[in-house]
């Protein structure tokens, strides 16, 4: 299993062959690289999953929204901390 973590395309960066993206993740911007979907295009506005700084998925703005609730629940965790052995 993979995280994949959402953002959305700001710009496709000059040269690498068209293979780079500068992406904003919750306010932070990343340069990914886009070469993995080499089917798609992309553009400002579009919304991507990343995964160890490459995309691996297309998606649009409720796709995103989903990936941050999963993330955001999973950061939570389990917040009893009975053993489950003990718990009755």
């Amino acid at each position: 299993m993979c995280l994949g973590i959402p953002g959305q395309v700001i710009a496709m960066l000059d040269g690498y062959e068209g293979q780079l993206a500068l992406v904003d993740v919750t306010g932070e911007q990343r340069k990914v690289n886009v070469g993995m979907l080499p089917e798609e295009t992309f553009a400002p506005g579009d919304w991507v999953i990343i995964h160890m700084g490459f995309v691996v998925e297309k998606t649009d703005q409720a796709g995103a929204e989903r990936a941050m609730a999963g993330l955001e629940l999973m950061g939570r965790g389990r917040t009893d901390l009975t053993p489950h052995s003990e718990a009755g």
